[in-house]
C-alpha cells in the first residue's frame, strides 16, 4: 500500500506528547465499518485492533446505530448522572435476564464513571470499606489503568513512573506460571499470609485479570484460578476479576471467569460493554458487598443514557439466544490458532511462543523488539494491530467478535507475511 504522508501538523503541535496510537498509525483516519477502517485518502485498513477491545462488535454496527439513532431522534435523555431513566431501567432489566440470571449470578449493578479505571477505583474502595484494611494485591505484569489507585495495582514500570507520587497499599504477587512451573502456584503467597513475621498487611482483596492483556496475553489456566478464589476464600480476601479488556465475550463466554467455574465478590466492566464504543463502565458485586452510602462514590457522567440503549441492543442482538456468540468466537479462535501454527513453523528460529483463548492472541519473538516492527510492517500492508507486554515484545491481536472467516484469514495471512518480511 502506498500512503502519502498526512499533513499531521496540527496534532504535533497542538495536542500532548503523550499521544501514542497515531505514531504507530500515521494516518487519518475518517470513517469505519465493521472491522475496516478507511483514512481521509480512501486507503482501507482492516482492524485487528478493535478500540482495544472496545469494538466487540465492530465499527459503526448496523443494528446498535439504529437503536441508538432511534433513541436521538426522539430526544431520549443523553445526560442523566444516576437519575432513572427509560434508557437505563431497560438496560439493567435486559442484563439481569440476558447475563445475570442464566449464570446464576446474583451481583448488584454499579455506574461507576464511564471508563475501566473508573470501575477498578470504585472496586478497591468498597473492597477496603468492607473489609476495613488497606492493602490489595495484585500479580506481575497486571495493568488495571491509569489513575493513582488503578496504578498502584498495575505492574509496568513506564506506566507507574507517570504517577510521580509513590504508589502505595497494593503488593504484586507471582502471575500464573511466573516461575516456568518450578515452584507451586501461591506457596509464596500463602506462606506470607500465614507467617506473622512476613510484614504482609493483610489485603482486602486481590484482583486478576484472567487473561493479562497489556501484559502480554498471558493466559491464568483455570486451575490457577480456582485455587485463587478457594485462597481467597480461606483467608477472608475479597476476589475482585478485572474483567474491562477481556469480558463482554472476548474469550468466548461472557464473562472471562466462567469457564473456571468461580464467582468472584467483585468484577469490574467496561470497554465493550456499550457495544457501540461509547463510555460505559460497571462494578458488580455481591448484594452483601452493597455498603455504600448514597452519593458516597460518584461521578458525572456515569449516566451515559444513549451507551445504555446500545448495550441494550448489543445484549439483545449477541447474547439473548444462549451460545451462538460463544460458539461463534471460539470457533474464529481456533482459525487463528491455525494460523499462528504455521506462522511459528515458518519462523522456528525467531518465534518464541503464541497464547490465547477465544479472540484474544499474542505472539512473541526471542528479539523483544521484533514486534514492534512486525505491527509497522502490518500496519504498511493494510492491518491494525498493536504490541503488549513490559517490553512491548508481543504482538497483540483483539480483532472484533464479528470478523468474517474470510477477514480473518486475510488479516492472518498479512500478519504472517509481515513476520516475514521483517526477518
Amino acid at each position: 500500500m502506498t500512503i502519502t504522508q498526512p499533513d499531521l501538523s496540527v496534532f504535533e503541535t497542538v495536542e500532548s506528547e503523550v499521544r501514542s496510537y497515531c505514531r504507530g498509525w500515521p494516518t487519518i483516519f475518517d470513517r469505519a465499518v465493521g472491522s475496516r477502517m478507511y483514512d481521509e485518502d480512501g486507503h482501507e485498513y482492516l482492524d485487528f485492533f478493535a478500540g482495544a477491545g472496545t469494538l466487540n462488535y465492530g465499527h459503526n454496527n448496523a443494528v446498535l446505530k439504529r437503536a441508538l439513532i432511534d433513541y436521538l431522534e426522539r430526544d431520549g435523555v443523553t445526560h442523566g448522572l444516576d437519575m432513572s431513566t427509560t434508557a437505563k431501567r431497560r438496560f439493567l432489566e435486559t442484563f439481569q435476564n440476558i447475563v445475570l440470571r442464566p449464570r446464576d449470578l446474583p451481583y448488584k449493578v454499579m455506574f461507576p464513571g464511564p471508563t475501566g479505571t473508573n470501575a477498578v477505583e470504585s472496586a478497591l474502595k468498597l473492597a477496603r470499606k468492607v473489609k476495613g484494611r488497606e492493602s490489595i494485591v495484585s500479580f506481575t505484569n497486571a495493568f488495571h489503568g491509569m489513575s493513582l489507585g488503578s496504578l498502584a495495582v498495575t505492574g509496568n514500570a513506564f506506566k507507574r513512573a507517570g504517577a510521580g507520587i509513590p504508589l502505595v497499599h497494593g503488593t504484586p504477587m507471582p502471575f500464573d506460571n511466573y516461575f516456568d512451573g518450578t515452584v507451586e502456584d501461591f506457596l509464596w503467597f500463602e506462606r506470607l499470609l500465614e507467617d506473622q513475621g512476613s510484614g504482609l498487611n493483610k489485603p482486602a482483596a486481590v484482583i486478576v485479570e484472567t487473561v493479562q492483556g497489556e501484559g502480554g496475553i498471558n493466559v491464568a489456566r483455570v486451575e490457577w484460578l480456582r485455587a485463587l478464589a478457594a485462597l481467597c476464600e480461606r483467608q477472608d480476601m475479597l476476589l475482585i476479576v478485572d474483567d474491562i479488556q477481556m469480558g463482554c465475550g472476548r474469550t468466548g463466554a461472557f464473562f472471562s471467569f466462567e469457564e473456571a467455574g468461580i464467582t468472584p465478590d467483585i468484577v469490574t466492566v467496561s470497554k465493550s460493554i456499550s457495544g457501540y464504543g461509547m463510555p460505559m463502565a460497571l462494578t458488580l458485586f455481591k448484594p452483601e458487598l452493597d455498603v455504600w452510602e448514597p452519593g458516597e462514590h460518584n461521578g458525572t457522567f456515569r449516566g451515559n443514557n444513549p451507551a445504555f440503549v446500545t448495550a441494550t441492543a448489543t445484549l439483545e442482538a449477541y447474547w439473548a439466544d444462549g451460545s451462538a456468540m460463544e460458539k461463534q468466537t471460539r470457533k474464529r479462535g481456533e482459525q487463528v490458532e491455525q494460523h499462528m501454527i504455521a506462522i511459528t513453523e515458518e519462523n522456528l528460529a525467531d518465534v518464541k511462543e503464541y497464547r490465547g483463548r477465544g479472540l484474544v492472541w499474542g505472539l512473541e519473538f526471542h528479539d523483544k523488539d521484533r514486534a514492534g516492527k512486525v505491527a509497522k510492517r502490518a500496519f504498511e500492508l493494510g492491518l491494525l494491530i498493536e504490541t503488549s507486554g513490559p517490553e512491548s515484545e508481543v504482538v497483540k491481536l483483539l480483532p472484533a467478535l464479528t470478523i468474517t472467516p474470510e477477514e480473518m484469514d486475510e488479516g492472518m495471512k498479512t500478519l504472517a507475511r509481515a513476520v516475514r518480511e521483517t526477518a
